[in-house]
């Protein structure tokens, strides 16, 4: 600073110190002023135009002539309802009036057959006030703005619902989204195009199959406590009592009958019967939750010989296949989003900000190398400030004398200051050491190993050697922070957020000693402080490239991942609310201990069962039970299933697959910046090498060219660009070429310590494995093998079939090890580069060769 400082000072003394710049002085001087009148005079002329300019209309909101066809746009009462319904505290209003709205629907409790209580019926009165609020809104807007028939109406403008939900969530998540929106509705008619056609095979194939049971032929009642279906094909299920019973039946007492009370699985509702049940039972099957039961029932019914076609196709097509549509169109609208935004410069945005980072971290290490190599300025400034306290006169004109006191002081302060820089510079040198790091990441994994080494029920001495590991642990960490403060100063160490979460976490270590050293903690929340040491390991991330800049991506995108979770959340309670309108004290079936957990009582109780079926798990029984709520498959009831079909497909399919959507984005952006990174790597030092050496190579000692060197350089270019073309004028084969290019050149190192790279019986073996028949061969060997195995007997071993597989067992294993030993005669075994074991893939085929001929030596 103090040379920036300097040469600040010269610059202005060259400027205007001296005499013989008067005039140029004198001149610049003028020339300012007259710049500043005619910036004056400009301002001046700027301003009277910009009075003379019309003034723009603060409401750029267009309005029609008349609205309701009767009321003009200076009619006094359209005048005050637009005032009214654009003025700013009206609108946080009906915000307000939203939000209690939504609580009051919240605090709702509903009870069985229509029953309340004194709270219910509070909030049924106060729901007339949010009706009255929200009905002069309606008509206040109606009236500002026309109701249908012209544009700019009331009910043109799909946004007069949702405009709670553009205020307070991020706008590119939902922009990608409603972008999304005719994507998926192409993706849409696509899978109810499957849902349709699969609906239709199922209903030609399986139309009152499901309906058989096994009935007691004396009594004529169900035969199973749990009914399935049963039916008269060979591989059907067929009825037979228990063998294992006290009493056994006889063999004909049971048999399978669709004459019974029997619905059917979930009581009626899973079957073809109808083409709507049918496009439920497949839409289920699409979802896959339960599409196994399904599958099941249905060969008990008919037979397990060939329905799995029908419901394999079905899963891949509809599930793995056409469903999945929808991610590729999330993320294909969120890399539009992104290059929009990179188009706008906010990509390049982010590199500038952290290039002013790194050039912010690099300024701090200068200043503090230069307090390390300039402890003199300190010194000469003490001297000079003692020799002036030397000289300094009193009041009455004597020579005031230091006192030793000072004196001393003085010189402990230097001394004192000289051993601090003398400690500090190495001090900081081994916290920025890689070996400092590393072994701290090592403290923190014997951490980690001691942390999970606790288990219920262990000794007492596991607990006494945990809580001396722990104190450990605290020690050495608490050493580590208060060495780098002291190092790197303070301010450069809170300047480093890795260096504030160590900081926070050493002091959550300490508190949670000391607060169960003097037991005023249970053990229960020990853990949960001590877990946050394990996060440590997440500074690796700043010498990774790679996952560095895949997290920088993540913290990136947290707006977006809020804004998500906010519009998931808002999601989640309208559907809560209208499960608890629709199906609130609803799931009390006959039996009383029959009410399912999963049910729509209470809010928190909604929340988790819409979440839930958000997750996909167990939702169909969800709708199975809201179906049978409202009078099961014979009466309306199953209309209730769109319910939870809209529910599921906008939750999970599009909500939730956002999620994926983003972290796919994030992917894209982390790659970006790495390879921002690659191309900004210097090679100026290996190129500035190559050509120095180019130079040093193609003169010679007096400065001349040498033209032998130039011309085999170009000579070595022209051979690299023209490769292996031969010297006579009839081109070689493609197949050659290619045979040449493929073929792997056998190393140059001796292979086992006994044949050299000329070795005519290396040589050999190379071109056996390299032949085209003997791939081939060894390929086919592979996939017969393959079929071997498959066509073994698990559960008779002995049979003369697995016999005859053992013998080609012999044989293939036979082929496959002399691959291997051929192959390490050519390449080598293990020691130089290109040997055989130095490939992933050769490990493999030793560890599968050698596990064979294990296990032949077990078996003989």
């Amino acid at each position: 600073m103090s040379v920036f400082a300097s040469m600040m000072a010269s610059s202005t003394e060259d400027d205007g110190g001296g005499p013989p710049d008067e005039p140029r002085t004198d001149l610049w001087q003028q020339t300012l002023q007259a710049a500043v009148a005619a910036s004056t005079n400009n301002d001046g002329a700027r301003r009277r135009m910009q009075q003379r300019k019309p003034l723009r209309p603060t409401n750029a909101t267009e309005r029609s002539e008349r609205s309701l066809l009767c009321l003009s746009i200076n009619n006094p009462i359209r005048k005050a309802c637009i005032s009214i319904t654009e003025w700013r505290p009206f609108e946080w209003l009906i915000l307000l009036m939203i939000c209690a709205n939504c609580i009051a629907l919240a605090v709702y409790q509903p009870y069985p057959a229509q029953d309340s209580d004194t709270k219910n019926l509070f909030l049924e009165q106060v729901e007339y006030l949010f009706i009255v609020v929200f009905t002069i809104e309606c008509i206040l807007k109606v009236i500002a703005m026309g109701f249908l028939f012209h544009s700019g109406a009331y009910l043109r403008n799909a946004w007069n619902i949702l405009d709670f939900i553009i205020v307070v969530i991020g706008l590119v998540v939902l922009n990608a989204i409603l972008r999304a929106m005719i994507p998926l509705l192409h993706i849409a008619l696509l899978v109810m195009f499957v849902i349709i056609i699969y609906a239709i095979i199922g209903l030609e194939l399986f139309c009152g199959k499901l309906h058989s049971t096994c009935v007691d032929v004396v009594t004529g009642n169900l035969a199973q406590k749990d009914p399935s279906p049963c039916g008269f094909a060979s591989s059907a299920y067929h009825c037979e009592p228990p063998k294992a019973s006290l009493d056994p039946l006889p063999a004909n007492r049971w048999a399978c009958s669709s004459n019974t009370t029997w619905m059917g699985p979930n009581n009626g509702i899973t079957n073809f019967d109808n083409f709507g049940l049918a496009m439920l039972t497949v839409f289920q099957c699409v979802s896959l939750e339960g599409w196994t039961d399904v599958m099941y029932w249905v060969n008990d019914a008919v037979g397990r010989e060939w329905p799995w076609i029908f419901f394999v196709t079905l899963v891949i097509l509809g599930s793995f296949f056409v469903l999945n549509l929808v991610l590729g169109v999330l993320s294909g609208e969120f890399s539009k989003e992104r290059e929009k935004a990179r188009a706008r410069g906010l990509f390049q945005k982010f590199r500038e900000k952290q290039q002013l980072e790194e050039d912010l971290k690099g300024y701090l290490d200068w200043i503090t190398q230069a307090e390390d190599i300039d402890p003199v300025n300190d010194d000469d400034q003490v001297e000079d400030e003692q020799q002036f306290n030397e000289g300094d006169i009193d009041e009455e004109g004597e020579e005031r004398v230091p006192e030793t006191r000072t004196r001393c002081f003085g010189s402990l302060r230097r001394r004192l200051d000289k051993l601090n820089k003398r400690c500090r510079k190495p001090c900081r040198r081994l916290v920025k050491s890689q070996s400092f790091y590393w072994l701290v990441i090592v403290l923190v994994f014997l951490n980690t190993l001691v942390l999970t080494s606790e288990h219920y029920g262990q000794e007492p001495w596991l607990d006494h050697f945990q809580t001396a590991a722990n104190l450990f642990f605290v020690i050495l960490f608490t050493l580590e922070m208060f060495l780098k403060m002291y190092s790197l100063g303070l301010a450069t160490y809170t300047a480093s957020a890795f260096n504030r979460f160590d900081c926070f976490i050493v002091i959550s270590s300490i508190i949670e000693f000391v607060l169960v050293y003097f037991q005023l903690m249970e053990p229960l929340g020990v853990s949960v402080l001590r877990s946050a040491r394990l996060l440590r390991i997440f500074k690796v991330t700043k010498y990774w490239t790679s996952l560095r800049n895949l997290v920088l991506s993540l913290l990136n995108s947290l707006r977006s991942i809020i804004s998500l979770l906010l519009l998931l959340f808002l999601f989640i309670v309208i559907f809560a609310l209208l499960g608890m309108q629709v199906f609130g004290g609803k799931f009390n079936f006959s039996p009383p201990l029959s009410k399912p957990r999963a049910n729509f009582d209470t809010f928190i109780q909604s929340l988790l069962t819409v979440f839930q079926i958000l997750t996909g798990e167990d939702w169909n029984a969800v709708m199975y039970n809201g179906i049978e709520s409202f009078g099961g498959v014979g009466t309306l009831g199953v209309i209730v299933s769109i319910y939870f079909i809209v529910l599921f497909i906008c939750g999970n399919y599009i909500l939730l697959n956002v999620f994926l959507a983003i972290a796919v984005d994030n992917l894209a952006d982390a790659d970006s910046l790495n390879n921002a990174e690659k191309e900004e790597e210097p090679n100026e030092a290996e190129a500035d090498e190559a050509e120095e050496e180019y130079e040093d190579e193609k003169y010679d000692e007096n400065g001349n060219e040498d033209m032998h060197i130039a011309n085999q350089i170009e000579d070595e270019d022209e051979e690299e660009d023209t490769g292996d073309a031969p010297i006579g004028a009839r081109p070689r084969r493609m197949s050659h070429v290619a045979a040449a290019k493929s073929q792997k050149p056998i190393p140059r190192a001796s292979s086992l310590f006994i044949f050299s790279h000329t070795n005519p019986f290396r040589v050999f073996c190379n071109k056996i494995i390299n032949h085209q028949y003997f791939t081939n061969s060894v390929l086919v060997c592979i996939l017969v093998s393959s079929a071997m195995l498959a066509a073994e007997d698990p559960l008779q071993a002995q049979s003369y079939r697995n016999t005859i597989l053992n013998y080609f067992d012999y044989f293939f294993t036979t082929v496959f090890t002399v691959e291997i030993t051929l192959k390490v005669v050519v390449y080598g075994l293990v020691l130089h580069k290109g040997s055989f074991c130095q490939n992933a893939f050769n490990l493999l085929d030793i560890l599968v060769v050698a596990v064979s001929l294990i296990s032949f030596v077990l078996k003989s």
